[in-house]
């Protein structure tokens, strides 16, 4: 029988938004009695679901990157879709896109450089949204109120 490492009185939550979960996480937080993070995504989380939506408004075809997703665009987005090994893919993934929009919680001159360099991967222009961490410091302090 497990046994809780909860203390009276404490509370859980889950410091997720939905990302992909397509109402999976959901699902799971009612079963369990927990509160998440909102939004669909990330993105909502740190950039706010009315900039997002300003954005994706201004230009549809928008790509967006988080701090996570600049360190790491070489091995979850280049190797994970094949584009090392098949360039000749990149249009058939990114065709439809016309910009990189990197919503920089923690911007400095590595980050910047990552960043251009995933823009100039997929051959589109980068725009720099200097987000902080005040969307998710605004999320969390209305999910523990």
């Amino acid at each position: 029988m497990a046994t809780s490492l909860l203390v009276a009185g404490d509370r859980v939550v889950i410091g997720y938004a939905d990302c992909g979960t397509y109402g999976a996480l959901d699902e799971v937080c009612r079963d369990l009695g927990l509160e998440r993070l909102p939004g669909l995504h990330c993105y909502d989380v740190f950039g706010g679901p009315d900039r997002l939506a300003r954005l994706f408004e201004e230009e549809p075809g928008t790509y967006v990157l988080t701090d996570f997703l600049v360190r790491s665009f070489e091995r979850t987005v280049v190797r994970e879709l094949g584009l090392d090994r098949h360039p000749e893919l990149r249009d058939d993934y990114f065709g439809a896109y016309r910009r990189v929009v990197w919503l920089a919680q923690q911007p400095d001159a590595e980050l910047r450089r990552l960043a251009d360099a995933a823009a100039a991967r997929l051959g589109l222009p980068l725009t720099v949204v200097d987000t902080g961490h005040h969307g998710l410091e605004r999320a969390l302090a209305d999910l523990l109120g």
